[in-house]
C-alpha cells in the first residue's frame, strides 16, 4: 500500500513501436487503373529522335514465299547492334528523359533482349544503367551487359522477383524503372518498325507479329492502321503463354500461367496495360501455335534465309507453316524477324527438335539376330534406301525375346517425311520387332 499522502504511479509496459507499414511496389509509368494510350503522334516524334541511332533494318521478300503461297516479306530485326527490335524503344525512352534522371539513371528487370538494349544505348548517350537479371539468365547475355557498361545484378529466381527487386531499388536510388514492353515511351519506339515497314513494302495486305507482353504489336498496329487501315494486322502466341488471346477474350489484362516453350521471349504471364489498351482495338485477330511448329520456323530460316532467329522472333513464321492463316493466300504480307539472340546451345536443340517434327530426324529400335552379319543387314537396308545413321547402340542384356537376338536403337536422318514412311515399311517387312519413333512395337504390348 502507498504511504498516506503518496501517489500511486501505475506504470504500464512500454510497447515497441510498430513497424511502418511498407508501400506496395508500384510503376507509375504502368498503372492498371489508368492505363496511357501511345499515339500516332507519339510514334512519329520517336521515329525522328532515334533515326540517327537506330538501323533501318532491311525487309527482303523471302524465299519461302513460293512454299506458302504467299508474298512473304521479312522485316529483319536481328540485324540490330544487340540483335533485336527492342533497341527502338529502349533508346526513344532515354531520349526522352530529364537531364536530371540522365544523370541518376535507370533500371529495368530482363533476362536478355531488353537488358542489351538499355545497356548498349545507355552507354552510347552516357546515361547509367542498372539491369536486374534472374539466375537463369544466359552466361552469355549478362557479359554482354557488363561489356555495354551496365551495373548488371544476378537476382531472383524468375523474372518476377527480378521485377520486385528492380522497383525497390528504383524506389530507394531514385532511379527511373523501365518496363521492357509497357512503358508508353517503349511502345512508341517499337512502333517506328511499322512506319519503317509501310515505306519498304508497298501493298501490304497484312503485318503477323510475335506477341509477349504486347508492346512490339501495340506500336506497329498503331503505325500500320493509322497510314493503311485496310492492312490487317495479326499477333501470334506460343500456345504455352497466351496471354494477349487471354486478354482479348476477358476484355482486359489477366495472368495466364507461362510455361516453357522454344520463344522464350515471348513467356509473358500478363500484357501490359498500356500496350493493351492501345493495341486492342487495332488487332484484327490472334492465333497460337505448338511447339514443334516454332522448331520447324527456327529450321527453315536457318536452311532458307541464312538466318538465326530465336524462337520468339521465328512464332510469327510458325503461324503460318502451320496453316493457321489459310485466309492470307496469295497475300502480300510482312513478318518481322525480331530478334536473333538465340544461344548456340539452345539453337542445336532447336534444330534437331525441327528435323524430327519435320519427319528428317528419326529414331527406331528394331530386334534382329545377333549372328555374324545380323547388323550388317540393316545398315546394309539403310543405306540402300538412302538413309544416313547419325547413331547406332545395340542392346543384350537388357531384352526379352531370345537369347541370339539382339536389339538395335538407331538415330538417322531422312529426306522427308515420305522418305520416313518409306523406311518404316521396308523395317516392317523385314523385321517382327519393331518401335519407330514414339510407338510401341507391334506384338509388344503387355510384354
Amino acid at each position: 500500500m502507498p504511504a498516506e499522502g503518496s501517489v500511486a504511479v501505475v506504470t504500464e509496459p512500454i510497447m515497441p513501436p510498430s513497424p511502418a507499414k511498407e508501400e506496395p511496389l508500384f510503376d507509375p509509368w504502368c498503372d492498371p487503373e489508368n492505363p496511357r494510350t501511345v499515339t500516332f503522334q507519339d510514334v512519329s516524334a520517336a521515329a525522328f529522335k532515334i533515326k540517327s541511332g537506330i538501323m533501318n533494318t532491311p525487309c527482303t521478300r523471302s524465299h519461302l514465299s513460293n512454299v506458302t503461297d504467299m508474298e512473304i516479306f521479312f522485316k529483319k530485326e536481328f540485324n540490330q547492334c544487340t540483335g533485336s527490335f527492342k533497341e527502338r524503344g529502349a533508346r526513344y525512352t532515354l531520349l526522352m528523359l530529364t537531364p536530371e534522371q540522365q544523370k541518376k539513371g535507370v533500371i529495368a528487370a530482363s533476362a536478355g533482349n531488353h537488358a542489351l538494349a538499355l545497356s548498349y544505348h545507355g552507354q552510347d548517350l552516357g546515361i547509367p544503367v542498372t539491369v536486374v537479371m534472374p539466375l537463369v539468365a544466359p552466361i552469355m547475355k549478362v557479359q554482354a551487359c557488363r561489356q555495354h557498361g551496365a551495373n548488371v545484378i544476378v537476382r531472383g529466381k524468375d523474372i518476377g522477383e527480378c521485377r520486385e527487386y528492380a522497383l525497390k531499388v528504383s524506389k530507394d536510388q531514385d532511379l527511373l524503372y523501365i518496363n521492357g514492353y509497357d512503358h508508353p515511351h517503349i511502345i512508341a519506339g517499337q512502333g517506328t518498325m511499322g512506319l519503317e515497314i509501310v515505306e519498304q513494302v508497298p501493298n501490304i495486305d497484312a503485318v503477323v507479329i510475335p506477341v509477349g507482353g504486347g508492346g512490339l504489336i501495340a506500336g506497329v498496329a498503331l503505325a500500320v492502321k493509322a497510314l493503311y487501315p485496310h492492312i490487317k494486322v495479326i499477333g501470334v502466341e506460343s500456345e504455352r503463354c497466351a496471354s494477349f488471346s487471354g486478354a482479348m477474350k476477358a476484355g482486359k489484362p489477366v495472368y495466364i500461367r507461362a510455361e516453357s516453350t522454344l520463344a522464350d521471349g515471348l513467356a509473358v504471364p500478363k500484357v501490359g496495360v498500356n500496350a493493351f489498351a492501345t493495341a486492342c482495338h487495332l488487332v484484327d485477330k490472334v492465333v497460337t501455335v505448338k511447339e514443334e511448329w516454332i522448331a520447324i520456323s527456327i529450321l527453315r530460316l536457318v536452311e532458307g534465309e541464312k538466318a538465326v532467329v530465336e524462337g520468339a522472333g521465328a512464332t510469327a513464321l510458325a503461324a503460318i507453316l502451320a496453316g493457321e492463316l489459310q485466309e492470307l493466300k496469295g497475300k502480300r504480307v510482312v513478318i518481322p524477324l525480331c530478334g536473333g539472340n538465340i544461344d548456340t546451345t539452345v539453337l542445336g536443340r532447336c534444330l534437331e527438335r525441327g528435323l524430327a517434327a519435320d519427319g528428317r530426324l528419326v529414331k527406331f529400335t528394331v530386334t534382329v539376330s545377333d549372328r555374324p552379319g545380323g547388323i550388317a543387314e540393316l545398315t546394309r537396308l539403310l543405306a540402300n534406301l538412302g538413309v544416313s545413321i547419325k547413331d547406332m547402340v545395340h542392346e543384350r542384356a537388357w531384352i526379352r525375346s531370345d537369347i541370339f537376338s539382339v536389339e538395335v536403337k538407331v538415330l538417322c536422318e531422312t529426306r522427308d517425311k515420305e522418305h520416313s514412311e518409306e523406311l518404316r515399311n521396308a523395317l516392317l517387312q523385314r523385321y517382327k520387332i519393331l518401335r519407330f519413333g514414339s510407338q510401341s512395337p507391334p506384338g509388344a504390348m503387355g510384354q
